[in-house]
């Protein structure tokens, strides 16, 4: 599993390649789940499930989550590290940690990153609310688009990140063919 306890992973070298990912937004009430295309561009909702008050790899809730990644086949999963706004821990934090453990315990092999979610509730709530979604319906959707926002952020930045490389890459690939000999032929 990522780093617990260390901070949010970033998209990098480690990446799976192509495939799903499952974004999941753990909640004290409800887990949020999302998912990407194969190509891990858009990411969009999947379910809500209700957290268990079981903890460990065996809960309801943990056992749920891994149906839904395997039935997606999914590569990778992106939980939400729900630090304060001033990066600082908090207990919410070490539930996403726990829940994050279980789910490694019960999965194994599909990799989970941790990934930094500062707001995404409080900016799916906005967008629901000024989609004229109300309040009293919220609470059913509300954790799906807060990771259905964890998981886009994780994609967006994948794809910066293999630009980057790709852009890197190109530049070296362009500066390796230039050297050598600087010879004009008359």
């Amino acid at each position: 599993m990522a780093n617990l306890g260390r901070g949010p992973d970033r998209p990098g070298v480690d990446d799976p390649g192509r495939g799903r990912r499952i974004g999941i937004d753990v909640g004290s009430v409800r887990i949020g789940i999302a998912s990407s295309d194969p190509d891990g561009v858009l990411a969009t909702p999947v379910e809500t499930v209700p957290r268990s008050k079981i903890k460990g790899p065996d809960a309801p809730d943990v056992v749920r989550v891994a149906e839904i990644v395997a039935e997606y086949e999914a590569v990778e999963i992106v939980i939400g590290l729900p630090r304060t706004l001033r990066g600082e821990r908090g207990s919410a934090v070490d539930a996403a940690e726990r829940f994050g453990r279980s789910l490694h315990r019960r999965l194994g092999d599909v990799p989970i990153r941790m990934a930094d979610e500062r707001l995404t509730t409080v900016s799916a709530s906005r967008a629901l609310r000024d989609s004229g979604v109300r309040a009293k319906n919220q609470r059913s959707v509300i954790d799906q688009a807060a990771a259905v926002a964890i998981l886009q952020g994780w994609l967006d930045e994948r794809r910066a990140v293999s630009t980057r490389g790709t852009a890197d890459r190109a530049v070296s690939d362009h500066a390796g063919t230039n050297s050598g000999s600087t010879e004009v032929d008359e």
